[in-house]
């Protein structure tokens, strides 16, 4: 018996579709499956970071009290502000690369030119300016006592303002050797050097009565906790370890060290995204000056550079929401 064998598509193939699944080209195609993957990395280290948030609830930092600088405005507090800043000129950035695209199916050369410059431009602000939050991140702004326990205190006035170490540290003239390897130490580096030792704020802050501690804890109002002046006294001469200004991978004055772990690793690996989509932006960019794809007749290439540069912006709308605002 013959077997009878169901025909769906041209000349009784069972795909109809061709090279082209969907009506894309294969490189849109590439593009959409990198966007897909990508997705799920990011979408895994802001689970992770959503699930080191609940697990230490009680000790994170309140993000508004971190990210209150501007640039040129030192001193004065904007909290969030530049943060919004930097998500409107990315968004801005993914509106104007719409335009190129709409230019480019209706080969419209120098409007696709303008726009993927205005998009190069939005980029490059954004970088730099994530650049410039890290350095400020990096660097500190009021430092911080690390306990033994590695919990952070921060320093406040009887008002509730922060002040900050060097406001009170007292100096104290020591005699300092530097580890070398040839005086035996060469199997540890030095730690960096922080601006004040332990011993110099401890003594400023024992002459100083108008000072308060404040501990990385919440209360139930969401606030970290403030200790009296005999408790901060207490905390500090027997709790007290080490100086901490800014943050790295080890210590964060901000609080808990795994929200510095969790900006280092997340905003960067965003910004390296964002890093080469710029470079990707403009060489797509100097193609299409010296009409490289007017001579195709086509500018599918801005389109996929394109369907990235929407993806990235949209990443970062998930980022700022969880990690900036929630």
């Amino acid at each position: 018996m013959e077997a009878t064998v169901a025909k769906t598509g041209t000349e009784g193939k069972t795909w109809g579709g061709g090279n082209r699944p969907l009506n894309a080209s294969y490189g849109k195609m590439m593009m959409w499956f990198f966007i897909v993957s990508d997705a799920l990395t990011f979408s895994g280290f802001i689970a992770s970071y959503g699930f080191s948030r609940f697990k230490f609830i009680d000790a994170w930092p309140v993000a508004d009290e971190v990210f209150t600088h501007v640039p040129f405005l030192h001193g004065v507090p904007a909290p969030m502000y530049y943060v919004a800043f930097m998500t409107l000129v990315l968004i801005f950035s993914s509106v104007t690369m719409v335009l190129a695209v709409d230019a480019g199916h209706k080969m419209q050369k120098k409007k696709v030119i303008w726009y993927m410059f205005f998009t190069i431009i939005g980029g490059a602000i954004f970088v730099g300016s994530q650049a410039w939050e890290w350095a400020t991140f990096i660097k500190g702004d009021y430092g911080a006592v690390e306990t033994k326990g590695g919990k952070i205190l921060q320093f406040l006035n009887t008002e509730g303002e922060r002040v900050a170490i060097a406001d009170f540290a007292k100096h104290i003239p020591t005699e300092r050797v530097t580890h070398e390897k040839k005086n035996g130490v060469w199997y540890a580096a030095e730690p960096t050097r922080t601006s004040f030792s332990y011993e110099e704020v401890k003594a400023g802050f024992l002459a100083n009565d108008n000072l308060l501690v404040r501990t990385q804890y919440l209360d139930e109002h969401g606030h970290p906790t403030v200790l009296s002046r005999e408790e901060s006294v207490a905390k500090i001469m027997n709790d007290g370890k080490l100086v901490v200004e800014g943050a790295n991978l080890r210590h964060n004055e901000y609080g808990h060290p795994l929200f510095a772990n969790f900006f280092f690793f997340i905003t960067g690996f965003h910004g390296f995204h964002v890093f080469s989509g710029v470079i990707i932006n403009i060489i797509i960019f100097f193609n299409v000056i010296l009409g490289t794809y007017e001579k195709r007749k086509s500018y599918e290439m801005v389109e996929k550079v394109g369907l990235y540069w929407h993806f990235v912006d949209l990443v970062w709308v998930f980022v700022f929401t969880f990690f900036y605002l929630v």
